[in-house]
């Protein structure tokens, strides 16, 4: 029986690694990366609930943008490729869907928009420059701490180097609520 418990031990350790935030993707040239863990909640006006979480990698040249989203175990649950005029989603099957920009993507992944746009600011610490910013707060060293942007929530903490270790952001309209949580490691 020790032996039992010794081996489910180990077997639970293994698993635990495996659930380990994803690689960087890395490239030529330089750019914004991030890898972490993310938590997507909606509840529509009507219907269940969903929600869904996992790991993310994140990698932004300014131009073109590619975003893996990873189950807890580190299976693909979609790539997003965002350039400019163009947003590809890359199901873990294989197949593909393309749009004019990626939060009509990310709608069709979660059935509710998220402001790709605005979180390729947000996750730098900066209001994103395309909609009106409302209610900016910030730390004592002069960082956004929350801001209210496009209907959006955004609570940034945990600074780094980069940017926040944590978002959160949050939009509740016309009875349904939708939040995005990140935590970079």
């Amino acid at each position: 029986m020790k032996w039992v418990r010794i081996l489910a031990l180990a077997l639970v350790a293994v698993l635990l690694a495996s659930c380990a935030t994803p690689e960087r993707i890395g490239g030529a040239g330089p750019a914004f990366e991030r890898t972490g863990r993310f938590a997507v909640s909606a509840r529509p006006a009507e219907g269940p609930a969903q929600a869904a979480q996992g790991n993310f990698a994140w990698r932004d040249t300014g131009a073109a943008l590619r975003l893996d989203l990873l189950s807890p175990m580190g299976g693909v649950l979609a790539r997003i490729f965002v350039e400019p005029g163009q947003a590809v989603l890359e199901r873990a099957n294989g197949e593909r869907e393309r749009a004019a920009n990626a939060d009509a993507l990310l709608a069709e992944l979660w059935g509710e928009a998220v402001p790709v746009a605005g979180l390729r600011a947000w996750i730098q610490g900066r209001p994103w420059a395309g909609g009106a910013v409302d209610a900016v707060r910030r730390d004592d060293q002069g960082r956004i701490i929350q801001l209210v942007q496009d209907g959006w929530t955004v609570r940034l903490w945990d600074y780094d180097g980069l940017g926040p270790g944590r978002l959160r952001l949050a939009r509740d309209q016309a009875g349904r609520r939708i939040s995005v949580q990140l935590i970079v490691d």
